[in-house]
């Protein structure tokens, strides 16, 4: 269908540090990190708890090598991507899948734990796995000079809210 979506976003905390490995040619790069996200709700004594869910997640291209220095147990990130399904026979003979999210951007919400003990907010870093496209806009039209934009225009009398 054309109208189908998939997209996910989540915001955690690095459940282990980001694993990195390599294809057998070297050529390419795969980082692979759990993170775990708690939903809050409230536990029949009327006192809330956590409950955390746990996500695994593939990040490939050269951005997710340059990234595994910062992925550490504990460190809060967000994530964007989409769900993926693998499905094989194991050797018992029993068919298995996995879903597992394929990590297009990723932002460090948190410095690492190594680096200040406790995770701190800290100003926040992006990552996209492919840089956007430049995008392409018409020139502006040229307005003439008496086109009432000087900075009488923008005083609180004339804005219309």
């Amino acid at each position: 269908m054309a109208g189908d979506m998939n997209v996910v976003v989540l915001v955690g905390r690095l459940t282990r540090n980001a694993e990195l490995r390599y294809s057998q040619n070297g050529m390419s790069s795969v980082l692979r990190f759990s993170i775990a996200v708690n939903t809050r709700r409230r536990s029949a004594d009327g006192s809330w708890v956590d409950e955390p869910n746990f996500f695994d997640c593939v990040y490939f291209s050269k951005t997710a090598e340059a990234m595994s220095q910062y992925l550490e147990k504990g460190r809060q990130v967000a994530i964007q991507g989409e769900l993926r399904q693998s499905r094989w026979e194991g050797q018992d003979g029993q068919s298995r899948n996995r879903v597992e999210i394929y990590v297009n951007n990723l932002t460090l919400l948190s410095q690492s734990q190594s680096q200040g003990g406790r995770p701190q907010a800290a100003p926040s870093q992006s990552f996209s796995q492919a840089p956007a496209a430049p995008r392409q806009s018409a020139p502006a039209p040229e307005m003439p000079a008496d086109a009432g934009m000087g900075p009488e225009a923008f005083q609180d009398d004339n804005i219309p809210f």
